[in-house]
């Protein structure tokens, strides 16, 4: 007890003087001990409501009986009542409960909220709201270099169309020229012959007036010459067609601002638990990228190991120069081969949305599928050689081919057996990719954006074209301040990573180079023991799979945190 407050302070019965009675009557307005509440109730004439000490304060007077307290509350109407209320016709079909049940579980639930609030929501929110400083930085970052690459592209832009405009003012001008010096030519000819019909004209009145036999005789005609009027002109002058500019037409001139995407993601979480899910950066990558596994297969020097994609986290699907396609664990174990329909070696292979294996046979010039032990065709080709191939977010499949006889090369898109798309050339009308009978390495992949990319050996670049086959960029390497001292870029298997970052072998240089999303040279990988990378891909925890070919070893690496 606080020392400041004597004895007489202490709550007591207002009938016997018991220190801290545990009740109270609502209606007198005591406080009772145990003992006395029955000696209070014997007193009938008037009403009386015994309620715990705690709840003295918590029964309101009826606001239509103001001699009655509140009993009862009515849940349809949201009210406190007494009795006599609820006897009427109002509230007779109404959830009605005893007042001290419902304020119980009214301060149960105010309870629970505040705890809620003050534990769980509040904080999250708090940290919720303490990183969106940082996507604000993020963001205007971005817009800023998307601004610069913007009005870069709209002065190479102006540029161009600057050259186009001289160019034709300049052939104007020299048919202009042109034709001037026609006209100017033809005008003194014109005038040179009317002054001398001018002058024959004054001669022959002047000779007919003058009765001379002697000239009329010796007189010649000249009409003739004069008959042969100077050749006319029939010129077409030139003109001036412009093309039909509109939106649709400078967009895919100019280029393309991918769409802001925002996922919302809800709070989920219970009484017990609250998991705050909300974007989070690129996973950083750890400084020194290592191997996890090596992975040793059946490949060997002459039928070297060129590719690999993840049927599991746990087993991989290989390639190479055999006519073999074999399914290997991390334990380097054989699990499955599967022998090409045409006994000729597989291109490159991928897997389809359901996991089920796809290759493509360059010499026979058709794309399988493998259901189970049973080989399919699906696409068979005249003419053209599939070369790389993947399978899209949407089910499509993505083949690469080049064809001997038109020297030309280009990715066609699949639904099913159905051609969908082909993409070739640019706006210029220059193919995108380059033809190499000899060097015609190309693979395939779709990144995160649907953006379809390829790697061409050949031109020593990888080409990108968004969903509607308009140039996003081409890498050829990253910039001078990063390059080592080997040499040119070659690039052959490509894989996308779940961070949308390109990754890139690059045989001959025995390293992979990391892309972000836009192209932008990120890292090497270039220390794992790398012979001959080739084939590559990545599972779902982003552990990269690298196929080497001199070796005929996967080494399985690790680069993110």
């Amino acid at each position: 007890m606080d020392p400041e407050y004597s004895l007489q302070d202490v709550v007591r019965c207002h009938l016997c003087e018991t220190p801290v009675p545990p009740l109270h009557c609502v209606i007198c307005s005591i406080h009772l001990c145990k003992t006395c509440v029955e000696k209070h109730l014997s007193d009938e004439s008037k009403e009386h409501k015994i309620v715990s000490f705690k709840y003295r304060r918590s029964t309101p007077k009826c606001q239509n009986h103001l001699t009655r307290i509140c009993e009862l509350y009515c849940e349809n109407c949201n009210i406190p009542m007494c009795a006599l209320c609820f006897s009427s016709e109002e509230h007779q079909t109404h959830d009605v409960v005893d007042i001290l049940k419902s304020l119980e579980s009214k301060t149960s639930v105010l309870q629970n909220d505040l705890k809620e609030l003050e534990e769980r929501v509040y904080p999250n929110l708090k940290e919720i709201a303490s990183n969106y400083q940082e996507k604000k930085t993020d963001l205007d970052q971005n817009s800023k270099k998307l601004s610069t690459s913007i009005h870069k592209q709209g002065e190479e832009l102006h540029r161009e169309i600057d050259i186009i405009i001289e160019k034709m003012i300049s052939d104007l001008n020299e048919m202009h020229s042109k034709y001037i010096s026609v006209l100017r030519n033809q005008e003194h000819e014109i005038t040179h012959t009317i002054y001398e019909i001018t002058k024959s004209i004054a001669d022959l009145k002047k000779l007919l007036n003058s009765n001379d036999d002697n000239q009329i005789l010796a007189y010649k005609s000249r009409n003739a010459d004069f008959r042969r009027l100077p050749f006319s002109l029939n010129v077409s002058l030139p003109s001036f067609t412009p093309t039909n500019i509109n939106n649709e037409y400078m967009f895919q001139l100019f280029g393309s601002l991918s769409a802001l995407t925002i996922e919302t993601k809800s709070l989920g979480y219970t009484t017990e638990s609250m998991n705050i899910e909300s974007s989070s950066p690129d996973r950083p990558f750890i400084d020194v990228p290592r191997i996890i596994i090596d992975i040793k297969t059946d490949y060997g020097h002459l039928n070297k190991l060129l590719g690999v994609t993840c049927l599991s986290d746990e087993e991989i699907w290989t390639c190479g120069g055999d006519n073999i396609v074999r399914l290997y664990n991390l334990h380097g174990q054989l699990v499955k081969s599967i022998h090409t329909a045409s006994g000729n070696m597989p291109y490159d292979i991928a897997l389809t949305k359901c996991g089920k294996l796809v290759y493509t046979d360059n010499d026979d010039k058709t794309v399988n599928i493998v259901k189970n032990t049973q080989i399919q065709t699906v696409i068979r080709l005249q003419g053209w050689n599939p070369l790389g191939v993947c399978s899209t977010s949407s089910g499509d499949l993505l083949v690469v081919m080049d064809n001997d006889k038109c020297k030309q090369t280009k990715v066609v898109r699949y639904s099913g057996t159905i051609e969908k798309q082909i993409v070739q050339y640019n706006v210029k009308g220059h193919s995108f990719y380059s033809y190499d009978k000899n060097s015609n390495i190309k693979y395939i992949a779709e990144n995160r954006n649907l953006d379809i990319c390829v790697s061409d050996n050949k031109a020593r670049s990888v080409v990108v074209v968004n969903q509607a086959g308009k140039l996003r960029f081409t890498y050829t390497g990253p910039p001078s301040t990063t390059t080592s001292t080997k040499g040119s870029f070659y690039p052959v298997g490509i894989t996308i990573d779940t961070h949308s970052r390109m990754l890139i072998t690059d045989c001959y240089n025995h390293r992979i180079h990391i892309l972000d999303h836009d192209g932008q040279f990120l890292r090497y990988i270039d220390k794992c023991q790398l012979r001959g990378p080739w084939g590559l891909c990545v599972d779902n925890r982003d552990s990269l799979f690298v196929a080497d070919h001199i070796t005929g070893q996967v080494r399985k690496i690790k680069y993110n945190k």
